[in-house]
């Protein structure tokens, strides 16, 4: 199961242990003191997944280096996608690290970092489906993981889409033939029909997301909230977003209206 992978031996008792040695001293709000409880993924390459049983992925690479900026041990937990942002405000975890789209509907739900990425909606088939685009799958049987903007759109687009726990439930559906379509966030569905695909799933399209992605923290905790903003400001300037983007997303342009973090902090843009 996704939610047995994890670092931590036992459930850390929720609320703060006094002062935190992060960011000066400051109580953080955090589960326990020096330890930042991340909730994340272990199926979503190249954004979160679990390699030679460690946590990694371009967004948990990220936030490694923002803890480091903290003075926090990063702790990675694996669970659900449609669990995670109400187990962030519920106080099962200090921080969700998963490519999350920030949308007026989730700030209900929790609090977000400035964000650190942008995305694309995928549209992965199999190749002998005849689907090349969106518009064609009114009356198709199509596949999203449950709580993600893709379940949105497929909602939106009056598609009745059909929801799923995980990723690897939705790529099991292309393969197993009891999807014509799933609508995926592009990386990580291009990334799992080359590896996992066996020959016969495909991304056949894809297009720019018009919202960042970012960290999610419980909304009453605006401490947590700003240290994280200003550390992953310092991870910008000092070229680590730059090179975890070359490194998991080679050759990926950055949309020209597209800047990470606050924008007030210099960066380079990765080679296209």
């Amino acid at each position: 199961m996704v939610g047995a992978i994890t670092l931590a031996s036992a459930m850390v008792a929720c609320g703060s242990n006094g002062d935190d040695a992060a960011a000066g001293g400051q109580d953080l709000g955090l589960m326990s003191a020096g330890t930042l409880r991340i909730g994340t993924l272990t199926d979503a390459p190249p954004n979160v997944y679990v390699k030679d049983g460690k946590f990694t992925g371009f967004d948990n690479d990220l936030i490694t280096a923002v803890a480091a900026k903290l003075n926090l041990k990063p702790e990675f937990v694996g669970t659900d996608f449609s669990a995670l942002l109400s187990q962030v405000n519920g106080g099962q975890f200090d921080l969700g690290s998963s490519s999350i789209t920030i949308t007026e509907a989730r700030k209900k739900t929790v609090a977000f970092s400035n964000g650190y990425d942008f995305g694309y909606l995928g549209l992965n088939t199999t190749k002998d489906s005849g689907i090349t685009s969106f518009d064609q799958l009114t009356g198709k049987r199509v596949v999203v993981v449950q709580g993600t903007v893709q379940g949105d759109y497929a909602t939106g687009k009056n598609l009745n889409p059909v929801r799923v726990p995980n990723y690897n439930a939705a790529l099991g559906q292309l393969k197993a033939g009891t999807a014509d379509a799933w609508v995926s966030p592009a990386e990580i569905g291009e990334k799992m029909a080359k590896e996992q695909g066996g020959g016969t799933v495909i991304l056949a399209a894809k297009e720019l997301s018009d919202a960042p992605m970012a960290f999610a923290v419980a909304k009453n905790n605006d401490k947590l909230r700003e240290v994280v903003n200003k550390a992953l400001d310092e991870v910008i300037a000092d070229g680590t977003w730059t090179k975890l983007v070359e490194q998991y997303y080679p050759g990926r342009a950055v949309p020209a209206n597209f800047t990470p973090g606050s924008g007030s902090v210099k960066f380079t843009a990765p080679k296209a």
